[in-house]
């Protein structure tokens, strides 16, 4: 059991053991020792489901990652290739086959795509003449992983700039099957709300799959009230400002990959007495960042500025306890102490760690360059000369920053003013060419097409009316003790989020001429729930669901309205994806390849 995934209204370890379950099932049908080759990228997400033990235990003894070429040397019965549906793969594992059949191999093969078995890539193993050598070829479903007690993603990397730019839906075929998944398992969602035109896709095959399923209903008491599907495109201005929370900081700067961040070691050596500072660790240093640690869940959603005095204050409750010991004087209090130690050094190391951490953001924080940056960010985002170039961007330029950091300021002044007039935009584009090199044609034209860098039309710029219908922008934002979700950057409100507020209270209704500004339909639909299963509640569960991803900013402001909403909405959190600034751009860029002469 995984407990940081039950402490919620909805326990996520039922949707982890299903997977789980049918990981086992698997393995089980391939009888005999095993090797399992992986396609590197499933790592991670397998992590979070399944750890070595439970491999081992099913006869799995050694794990390869896939490569071209022969496969290492192995005295197993089975090989079984757990991979995505990609082509090219295809072709490395034909290599691998071939290279063992020539060999000595009297092995079975066996092939586990994930998340879908694909039609195409079988045809390419025919083609390659190895598909006849495979056992078993089968899939495994893992959609939404759990990675923490309210928050569910289905880590496609690609999944925005699949429906945006190239106009595949897959990963929203996938999306509708992990709520098929869901609703298997906890019950008929029974009113979907959803707005852009990725959340109607996924709310027609949801709705087909159930009609399509409808003489197996469950009898399941619905766990969720409302699901809101929401299109990444409704709200591009989100991601592309600096989160300024913990666990956004934490991302912006070193990245959180399936719950883990790797950090720069040297804040972490513990000193001994005598020791010079010599055999410094180079090994960067690998964390586990979830609710599971007591200090984190109380500390990740805070605004950067108010973990200082958490941390201090921890630093003497913890202290205190040790002191403790100097009391402890009869034999049971002594035993009292001691049966407390586990706990209290866990959480000794666990303040260590994060107090590291803290050090380590703050060096960035408190730098000129975090500030100047941020300082345009608000600005643009209050509406402030968005219409001209951007001297702060042109020094980017001219000092050649890191293009990702020129792409997300053009793009988010292009947002906040609903485009950028014909001369300011060419002068951009002209700018970066000429700095970062032509190659990066193709990146601005995906920016372009995805509708994060576009030209002024005639037609008005209605962010200023966005802004202040959905306040968007608040000037009196406590940082330390937040009453609005504008805290988790430091006064700007995501907008998707302050879309969830207003539909429960006092509804979309209420804001229906600035819904027909957002891209895409807004809609509403009820699921018929089994008789007997109506049951009224006065705690509500919302699943809201972002197509094209979500970032750990938003994340942390639907779980301040999960604590302080007075009607008691509780937020379950699922996504393609976990993205941030930098990753979401980095998913859209190409380079022209040079040709060949």
């Amino acid at each position: 059991m995984a407990a940081h995934l039950s402490y919620g209204r909805v326990n996520l370890n039922v949707l982890r053991e299903a997977a789980r379950k049918e990981l086992r099932e698997f393995l089980d049908r391939c009888a005999g020792s095993k090797a399992i080759v992986w396609d590197e990228y499933l790592t991670g997400p397998f992590g979070l489901i399944a750890q070595y033990s439970l491999l081992k235990e099913h006869e799995v003894e050694k794990m390869f990652t896939l490569k071209p070429g022969s496969l290492p040397p192995a005295d197993v019965k089975n090989i079984i290739f757990f991979v995505r549906p990609k082509l090219e793969i295809m072709d490395i594992i034909a290599g691998n086959v071939k290279s063992e059949v020539k060999q000595r191999s009297h092995r079975d093969f066996h092939i586990l795509f994930v998340p879908r078995r694909s039609l195409l890539c079988e045809q390419r193993l025919e083609e390659q003449g190895v598909l006849g050598s495979f056992i078993n070829i089968d899939q495994y479903i893992l959609d939404l992983i759990p990675y923490d007690g309210d928050l569910l993603s289905m880590e496609s990397e690609s999944a925005f700039r699949e429906c945006y730019l190239e106009n595949d839906q897959t990963s929203l075929y996938h999306a509708a099957k992990g709520l098929m998944t869901l609703q298997a398992l906890y019950g008929t969602i029974p009113q979907i709300y959803g707005k852009g035109e990725c959340a109607r896709h996924v709310a027609n095959m949801m709705l087909r799959m159930k009609r399509e399923f409808a003489g197996s209903q469950n009898q399941i008491l619905p766990v969720f009230d409302t699901l809101l599907l929401l299109d990444r495109n409704v709200d591009l201005l989100t991601p592309l400002a600096t989160q300024l929370t913990y666990e956004g900081l934490i991302d912006e700067i070193y990245g959180i990959t399936n719950g883990y961040a790797k950090l720069p070691p040297e804040k972490f050596i513990q000193k001994k007495q005598g020791e010079g500072g010599k055999d410094l660790p180079t090994e960067p240093k690998k964390l586990q960042l979830n609710s599971a640690e007591e200090l984190y869940a109380e500390i990740r959603d805070k605004n950067f500025n108010a973990v200082g005095a958490v941390l201090s204050k921890k630093a003497k409750i913890i202290s205190a306890a040790f002191e403790e010991r100097h009391n402890a004087k009869t034999v049971g209090e002594i035993k009292q102490f001691v049966s407390q130690l586990p706990h209290m050094q866990a959480a000794r190391s666990s303040l260590a760690n994060h107090t590291s951490i803290a050090e380590l953001i703050k060096d960035i924080t408190t730098s000129e360059a975090f500030f100047d940056n941020l300082t345009v960010e608000q600005e643009f985002m209050t509406g402030v000369d968005t219409d001209k170039v951007n001297t702060y961007i042109e020094d980017c330029i001219a000092q050649k920053d890191p293009l990702i950091k020129i792409l997300r300021l053009v793009c988010m002044q292009s947002v906040c003013n609903n485009g950028l007039k014909q001369k300011v935009l060419d002068y951009y584009k002209r700018e970066i060419l000429q700095t970062y090199g032509y190659e990066h044609i193709l990146t601005l034209n995906n920016l372009e097409k995805a509708g994060l860098l576009k030209l002024q039309t005639n037609a008005r710029n209605n962010y200023p009316t966005i802004r202040k219908t959905l306040k968007l922008w608040m000037d009196d934002v406590n940082e330390q003790n937040p009453n609005d979700i504008s805290y988790v950057y430091s006064g700007y409100a995501p907008l998707s989020v302050r879309l969830a507020q207003i539909l429960v209270r006092p509804g979309w209704r209420s804001i229906e001429e600035v819904l027909k500004m957002l891209p895409g339909p807004h809609f509403e639909e009820r699921q018929q729930l089994p008789s007997g299963l109506h049951k009224k509640r006065e705690n509500r569960t919302t699943l809201i669901f972002f197509l094209g991803g979500v970032t750990y900013a938003e994340i942390a402001a639907l779980r301040f309205l999960s604590q302080v909403e007075e009607g008691g909405t509780e937020y379950i959190i699922a996504s393609t994806k976990l993205i941030n600034g930098t990753s979401w751009i980095k998913s859209l860029m190409d380079k022209l390849e040079a040709p060949p002469f």
